[in-house]
């Protein structure tokens, strides 16, 4: 099977994303359900969270996390 691409304006930036996972990391990332994550307060934030998002700004990526040692349920 041959995966569908398209790109768009991303944060001001023309990025590329298969069309079936766009606009779902939230529902992938481990970070979403970790207790750890606080994503509106980066000095409370999990610093792994934070290196990652660095990452993301600087090349203008999503990378969701899969796997993380840090990782602490959160019970809502």
């Amino acid at each position: 099977m041959i995966e569908q691409i398209e790109t768009y304006l991303h944060h001001g930036n023309y990025v590329s994303v298969r069309t079936d996972l766009k606009g779902k990391y939230k529902e992938y990332c481990l970070c979403y359900s970790c207790n750890k994550f606080y994503p509106e307060d980066r000095k409370k934030n999990c610093p792994i969270a934070n290196a990652v998002y660095e990452l993301c700004v600087l090349m203008n990526i999503v990378a969701p996390v899969w796997e993380c040692k840090e990782f602490e349920f959160k019970y809502i």
